[in-house]
């Protein structure tokens, strides 16, 4: 039980570093600017159930994923490790990924599907950070994964959903704080990633 309610706080803290809602509100706000309150409601609505299938998908699948493309579990989570540790040290250099981020946005483009669910919502990080936690992992551990993304998806539409209020009484520069903030966690998850990968490496090695 309790490496169950120790394996649930990981993954939550982990989902909501690299999900970083509350960073994430402002590129909601620009990407929304302009919009009645109902467009926003609904691009916000869209864009968490899309993020919250597509991560679904990949935790559903990953075991098989790897069969595919013959990919090990050492390998998986090095290079993940690497590509988590990186958005992280972005974050902590205040930079917006360029993993995340999308430069130009057409006008004309849903943007609840891009880019505000891929990849803002369900980017590279958020998969790769799901699919770590489940890569060999018990049916119980993989729903606990789907229920924590599910609770984070909730908790970013929220999050979205009082952005203006929020961002009103906190100011950005705070905002900008907890970004920090998570870019840190994000890069401590990375460097922990790598660290596993490398021990499993080593045991099969030595086995």
């Amino acid at each position: 039980m309790d490496n169950l309610i120790t394996f649930s706080i990981t993954v939550f803290t982990g989902f909501f570093a690299i999900t970083n809602p509350i960073s994430n509100m402002t590129v909601f706000l620009s990407l929304t600017q302009g919009e009645d309150r109902a467009t926003k409601q609904d691009i916000n609505k869209r864009a968490n159930i899309i993020a919250f299938i597509i991560v679904t998908v990949f935790i559903l699948l990953g075991k098989y994923i790897f069969e595919l493309f013959n990919i090990s579990i050492p390998a998986f989570k090095i290079t993940g490790g690497i590509l988590i540790f990186y958005i992280g040290f972005e974050m902590l250099q205040s930079k917006k990924s360029n993993v995340k981020n999308l430069k130009n946005v057409d006008e004309d483009e849903n943007i609840a599907v891009s880019p505000l669910a891929i990849p803002i919502l369900a980017g590279p990080g958020t998969i790769v950070t799901a699919m770590n936690f489940v890569s060999s992992g018990s049916a119980l551990q993989i729903f606990l994964v789907i229920a924590i993304f599910g609770f984070m998806s909730l908790l970013t539409y929220v999050t979205f959903s009082l952005s203006d209020f929020i961002v009103g009484i906190v100011g950005n520069n705070v905002i900008s704080v907890i970004g920090k903030i998570m870019g840190l966690i994000i890069a401590i998850i990375g460097t922990g990633m790598i660290i596993q990968g490398i021990k499993i490496s080593f045991n099969l090695i030595t086995q």
